[in-house]
């Protein structure tokens, strides 16, 4: 057995083993999931994460080991630009929270096995075509920009959505949540619930998503142990992630700033290796950690901010008017 056969062998071990002990211990069937428990979920996933970079850097070496970290790193800070759509998902649909985790966690499992095809194509791909990395850098340059200048406070109207516009031509749909089933009988019909709804929009946003990260991991590295590991641990910390994040996601509003420079930055990096010229992958994790940790820092710092100027406006001001009741 070789030395990447092994990481494989371990690393699905150690997946499975995850799984089962989040499912089985962290988490119960349509229960409410605490600040707490997401907490520990999150460095329960984060943690496992880390281990698994220990685990590289003692099998495939150094080199693999740093690749794997910056494309987890960026990969986890991207997926937190997730959380904020799957939120707005969650609002829209008006879904239970007991019924979050057992949604969130069908959505990212589906998330994933179309992660696994995507990859699977573009390492076929990019091994055949190599110039298709520099499209791929331009792509993520230009969202990059994009990113920098869009606000997360804007209007979004998911009746517009093209994926729920889709299944509302081609399925019996209703607003139902069917308590916690996908699918109702209704007058003899069959109908799908809003939970089923949701579950594909998750995993269909996720692939949107995908559509920036998974080029911008190949920027890293072309190793696909390192591209299919980075995914998969990134993705399923999700969960966790959105319970932790949830009710604090206005606390991080320039955090799409860093994001937004952190592709810029990759796609920026796959463009010049056409001049010759290869950025370090030490170069690449410092700037992953040193964007999003300023981003959040700096977020964190104007919401707290704003929350000590509207506490110290005059009580008058946050008083309704009488006359509008």
């Amino acid at each position: 057995m070789t030395t990447d056969q092994l990481t494989y062998l371990v690393f699905g071990i150690v997946i499975v083993i995850a799984l089962a002990f989040d499912l089985g211990l962290l988490s119960k069937k349509n229960t409410h999931i605490t600040l707490r428990k997401a907490l520990y979920q999150t460095i329960f996933w984060v943690t496992l994460a880390l281990g698994f970079f220990a685990f590289m850097w003692a099998g495939e070496g150094r080199t693999i080991a740093l690749e794997y970290l910056s494309a987890y790193l960026m990969e986890w800070s991207l997926s937190i630009d997730n959380i904020f759509v799957f939120i707005l998902i969650f609002n829209f649909f008006g879904v239970k929270d007991k019924f979050y985790a057992r949604v969130l966690l069908i959505g990212i499992l589906m998330a994933i096995v179309f992660r696994i095809i995507f990859i699977t194509v573009g390492i076929e791909l990019v091994q055949r075509f190599e110039w298709l990395l520099y499209i791929f850098g331009g792509i993520l340059v230009y969202t990059g920009i994009s990113m920098f200048s869009a606000k997360h406070d804007e209007e979004t109207d998911l009746n517009d959505n093209r994926v729920y516009k889709m299944l509302k031509r081609v399925l019996p749909i209703t607003p139902q949540d069917g308590d916690g089933k996908w699918t109702l009988r209704i007058e003899g019909k069959k109908y799908y619930t809003s939970l089923f709804v949701v579950v594909i929009m998750l995993a269909t946003t996720d692939i949107i998503f995908a559509v920036d990260s998974i080029p911008a991991v190949f920027a890293i590295s072309k190793n696909p142990l390192v591209i299919y590991t980075s995914n998969i641990f990134a993705v399923l910390g999700l969960r966790s992630l959105f319970f932790l994040l949830k009710g604090a996601v206005n606390k991080f509003s320039h955090l799409q700033q860093g994001i937004a420079f952190v592709l810029i930055f990759i796609g920026a990096k796959m463009l010049v290796t056409f001049f010759g010229i290869h950025v370090p992958i030490t170069i690449s994790l410092l700037v992953i950690v040193m964007s999003v940790t300023l981003s959040i820092v700096y977020s964190i710092s104007v919401a707290s901010k704003e929350l000590k100027e509207e506490d110290d406006r005059p009580l008058e001001e946050h008083t309704p008017d009488k006359d509008l009741h």
